[in-house]
């Protein structure tokens, strides 16, 4: 797949991008910033040369002169500020953490080429670059920042927080293994065909090399029958999600295919022994994705007052918007984070 063979989602689907002023997709998004009310600052900040687009959310009555905890909060795979992560953002300044949702590099508004790079160095970079922004914000008490990923931004952010002790109390949602997917294959269907895959990832980078076309792995668009089609949960709602619902012009499901190189090598589950912040690991009791959190919390052997919560009956995709089990994760999240911050 080619650049010029990819669809960006319908007029009809973005509809809700064009209406909103800061184009949020989510419910309940901020639409005007008024005094003394939560509000929201798109920002721009520079990351090793490259352009980064980001929001910041301030708490009612928000005081630059006084100190507030903050959360840093890494979107999923695909996902942009103004989807999910940036209805957590929004959910977690509203109960007055000052927070920050940042496009991936590559990736969204965001800076840098070629673009729908998607390379786990890259990934968590971006978690390294929230929090250099973020703490020097007017009002952060950088000695109380927080992180929560969602999906594939859950496990950056728990190889971020392997090393990152500025984060003083790490959180996933519905995490996301991206390196053993792309390796394994979603629940290992793939274990047969990795040397296959490895050949086609070396073939796309020897082809950029040489100057040649941009090959793209991924789904660029996709019908409702063939939606309806999908066994697994996670792609099935994924899809609905990003290309329906909750579309956005930035929001998309490719990557490029030499990107493979580096996620068929990488693991969010290794040297989880590393983090020894609290960490708080969400997932829905339903996620097909589950197994990738219990495998991670399992090997966090010194992280402390470490704690798995399940949303019952919730999938994956569910927890990224069904307002009772966004309310379910906001709670517990809140809790967590006073508790640890």
């Amino acid at each position: 797949m080619t650049l010029s063979a990819i669809d960006t989602p319908d007029s009809q689907s973005t509809q809700k991008a064009q209406q909103n002023p800061y184009t949020l997709v989510y419910e309940g998004a901020i639409t005007q910033n008024e005094k003394g009310k939560l509000n929201i600052h798109p920002v721009t900040y520079k990351l090793n040369g490259i352009d980064i687009s980001a929001n910041v959310y301030t708490p009612a009555n928000y005081d630059a002169s006084k100190k507030y905890p903050a959360v840093v909060v890494a979107h999923p795979n695909g996902g942009i500020k103004e989807q999910t992560a940036g209805l957590y953002a929004q959910r977690l300044a509203e109960v007055g953490y000052i927070t920050i949702a940042a496009d991936a590099a590559y990736q969204g508004a965001s800076g840098g080429e070629p673009r729908h790079t998607d390379k786990p160095a890259c990934r968590i970079e971006d978690i390294h670059g929230m929090a250099d922004f973020i703490t020097q914000y007017a009002g952060v008490d950088a000695n109380r920042l927080g992180v929560l990923g969602i999906c594939g931004g859950g496990g950056y952010t728990l190889k971020a927080a392997q090393s990152d002790k500025r984060f003083k109390a790490v959180a996933t949602l519905s995490m996301f293994n991206s390196g053993e997917v792309r390796r394994n294959g979603f629940q290992n269907s793939g274990l047969a065909t990795i040397q296959e895959r490895l050949k086609q990832a070396t073939d796309a980078r020897a082809q950029e090399a040489a100057g040649g076309e941009m090959i793209y792995a991924g789904v660029a668009s996709i019908t409702d029958e063939e939606i309806a089609k999908i066994p697994t949960d996670l792609y099935r709602e994924g899809y609905v999600y990003y290309y329906r619902t909750h579309a956005h012009p930035n929001s998309t499901f490719i990557y490029t295919k030499s990107s493979l190189l580096d996620l068929m090598t990488w693991d969010a589950a290794t040297n989880m022994d590393l983090i020894n912040q609290p960490l708080l690991m969400i997932a829905g009791s339903k996620a097909d994705t589950k197994y990738m959190t219990d495998e991670a919390f399992r090997k966090a052997t010194n992280a402390k007052n470490k704690e798995l919560f399940l949303i019952d009956g919730a999938t994956h995709v569910q927890c990224y918007w069904k307002p009772g089990y966004v309310s379910q994760a906001i709670n517990k999240l809140l809790n967590f984070y006073q508790t640890n911050l």
